[in-house]
């Protein structure tokens, strides 16, 4: 979406506002949860199409999962925004040459997974039912898949999990919040009203959603990757992370962006894995 055609919304909701502004803040809320991509294309089934493919069910939602089957440790892959399973393509055999029993979802809203809209407190709870049903002992979380993981591991402190993998993800839904209010062009009627939907819906305010501060109680293991010049989340996060996670490794990269895809990363989080 261009920034002229993202401006032209926020200055139409901003006008709306005026009139209402529950209902412009409600179609904000909308137009953030709302992924305008991330259903497969033809190519990236071909990437799928060699797992074993199951559906698990969250509040009438349809989760689906993915397994390519090994004899060594599970590990459960969760993408982020806007994506869906084949964005493991870049690492897939790497993990498969390793014999691990290699895990995978789609979020709600992407993939093949049921659901119109997205938010990483939903998507934590489909992490919990693949972990519940597979019991993963490691989990790779990319973007907001990794803020969904921690949630997850916050809310639900699964048992089989002993190492995570933290790929350019948000240490708060704040920040999250606060760089598509910048974007958007969004007034303060808006603003506010935008916090107090998440406050309804939630039971919590915005500032609660703190990933890095939800850390302090997961015991297990954790690799923090980010790089330096991320210009989606911040390195900033990944230093909140760092600080936070007691039980944690940084690395710092410099030009492989957000997506982090990258082969030399490969060795150093298989590494991980089997440390």
């Amino acid at each position: 979406m261009s920034s002229f055609l993202i401006k032209s919304i926020g200055n139409v909701l901003n006008a709306t506002s005026l009139i209402s502004s529950k209902y412009a803040s409600e179609k904000a809320i909308d137009l953030f949860a709302s992924p305008r991509k991330g259903r497969y294309t033809d190519d990236q089934r071909k990437i799928i199409h060699s797992a074993f493919f199951q559906e698990f069910q969250y509040d009438n939602l349809d989760i689906a999962t993915y397994r390519w089957v090994g004899k060594g440790k599970k590990i459960l892959l969760a993408h982020g925004w806007e994506s869906n399973t084949s964005r493991w393509e870049y690492i897939l055999e790497d993990l498969k040459a390793q014999d691990y029993h290699v895990l995978a979802l789609d979020a709600p809203a992407h993939g093949r997974s049921g659901g119109k809209q997205f938010n990483a407190v939903l998507y934590s709870e489909f992490i919990n039912v693949v972990a519940q049903n597979f019991q993963p002992e490691i989990i790779i979380g990319h973007s907001v898949g990794g803020m969904a993981s921690v949630f997850c591991m916050h809310n639900h402190q699964l048992t089989s999990v002993n190492k995570m993998v933290l790929l350019g993800a948000p240490a708060h839904f704040i920040g999250v919040f606060s760089r598509y209010k910048t974007m958007m062009g969004f007034n303060n009627r808006i603003s506010n009203g935008l916090d107090h939907i998440v406050l309804e819906r939630f039971g919590k305010p915005v500032d609660y959603f703190s990933a890095a501060t939800f850390t302090e109680s997961i015991e297990a293991k954790g690799l923090i990757i980010h790089d330096k010049k991320d210009i989606i989340i911040p390195y900033e996060d990944a230093q909140l992370f760092a600080s936070h996670y007691k039980n944690s490794e940084l690395i710092t990269t410099k030009g492989f962006g957000h997506g982090l895809k990258h082969t030399s990363l490969t060795p150093r989080i298989v590494e991980f894995i089997n440390s």
